[in-house]
């Protein structure tokens, strides 16, 4: 894992930007809604990402572009016990 951000912003990150057109025009305020939940683990390809969701469809299944949701309240116990470098293996 790369990085860690707290209430990230889809869309504010280039790489949102980048992977998705018309991303970059998403802009902040959509709590408590944000698609990304409360909080977000990067992984080391840039579309990859662990995040929270209040979407409960987006918990379990495939319904991304890569990204691997959790509940918020679960995203957020991960979050507090894994430090940045630690190694992620999708299976």
């Amino acid at each position: 894992m790369l990085s860690k951000k707290v209430q990230p912003e889809l869309g504010t990150d280039p790489v949102d930007a980048g992977a998705q057109p018309g991303m970059a025009d998403v802009r902040a305020g959509r709590w408590p809604h944000e698609p990304l939940g409360t909080r977000a683990l990067y992984l080391s390809w840039q579309c990859y990402r662990r995040h929270g969701s209040h979407d409960t469809r987006k918990i379990g299944r495939r319904s991304s572009n890569g990204c691997i949701g959790l509940f918020n309240e679960h995203i957020e116990e991960v979050f507090d016990r894994t430090p940045v470098g630690t190694q992620v293996k999708l299976i």
